[in-house]
């Protein structure tokens, strides 16, 4: 499981010009069962994405595809970690 903190590095006004890209992007990897939460940081310095990916490398190809990687509009900070304690609605997300 990843966390990918996402943080700006533009204006908000050109932010927003990537946003429809960049949720049909988020929408891809929902639709795929790969996203699990995301949303945006606030103060609206960027987001947060909070993902099931079974390695860093795939964490990062998918980060790849988002408009505001391609384009330069946010740096990416990827976490991973090893969920041992949670909620029991979350287990869905945790076991094969």
């Amino acid at each position: 499981m990843f966390i990918i903190s996402l943080t700006y590095k533009t204006s908000l006004e050109n932010v927003e010009r990537y946003i429809p890209g960049h949720n049909l992007f988020l929408q891809k990897y929902y639709d795929s069962g790969q996203f699990i939460a995301s949303g945006r940081k606030e103060p609206r310095t960027g987001g947060i994405i909070i993902a099931n990916a079974q390695s860093m490398n795939e964490a990062e190809q998918i980060i790849s595809e988002d408009p505001f990687y391609i384009h330069q509009i946010a740096e990416y900070e990827i976490t991973e970690f090893i969920p041992t304690k949670y909620n029991e609605n979350f287990k869905i997300f945790i076991e094969d």
